[in-house]
């Protein structure tokens, strides 16, 4: 799941990209407002995280703007403003949830794996089944006929993304969006590699080439 963060206090930041990164989200930061609104233009996010306390504009503002331009994102806002108007106020102007500094990181994670049920196509389920290939999002855990397999982070991650999108081709760009931050250095084959790497730990002809486009796996 790829979620933007805004905030402006840097450290925490850097804190929360590196704990959520190994929950397996992809993580990009911008410090204010204005970037928020300009990141959303270029590339929306699955979630947004949203600090009100920003340099350039209240985090309210922006939350009323991308709702004005009808975008439905989930949007968790993350504040020191703890007073109960305050809360009612973000949720009114579109917020999907709420949570006051400072917080529990494992409460985070909690409410973000909220989001990632409702926006996947198995909502009803933590489990995605394909064939013989199950993935339970809940226990971040696999298994082929029934027998669990060990997936490094962005090998789970890339098929995670294939399995909820059964039976539709995903280009490279979309998969890549999904495995790798803003800045991070990526080879020209990395994502090959790890579909090479999971073809291995999979029935045969599980993950298809489309060539020239990306990669699906079948409808479940």
């Amino acid at each position: 799941m790829h979620i933007l963060l805004v905030e402006d206090d840097s450290s925490l930041a850097e804190g929360l990209q590196q704990a959520l990164g190994k929950q397996g989200y992809v993580v990009n930061h911008v410090p204010s407002g204005r970037l928020a609104l300009a990141a959303f233009a270029s590339e929306p996010p699955d979630v947004l995280v949203l600090d009100l306390g920003l340099p350039d504009m209240d985090g309210l503002q922006v939350l009323s703007e991308l709702r004005s331009k009808g975008l439905r994102t989930p949007v968790l806002v993350l504040t020191a403003r703890d007073q109960l108007d305050d809360k009612v106020t973000g949720l009114d102007r579109g917020a999907d949830d709420y949570l006051a500094k400072p917080f529990d990181m494992q409460e985070l994670c909690a409410r973000l794996r909220v989001f990632e049920r409702r926006l996947s196509s198995v909502a009803v389920s933590h489990v995605v089944r394909v064939g013989e290939v199950e993935l339970d999002t809940a226990a971040h855990a696999i298994s082929v006929a029934g027998c669990e397999v060990e997936m490094p982070r962005r090998e789970y991650m890339l098929l995670k993304t294939l399995m909820e999108n059964a039976g539709k081709v995903l280009t490279r760009e979309a998969l890549e969006a999904r495995l790798y931050s803003w800045g991070e250095e990526i080879a020209s084959n990395a994502l090959e590699v790890h579909i090479h790497h999971l073809r291995k730990k999979l029935p045969e002809k599980f993950i298809k080439t489309v060539r020239g486009i990306g990669y699906s796996v079948p409808r479940r």
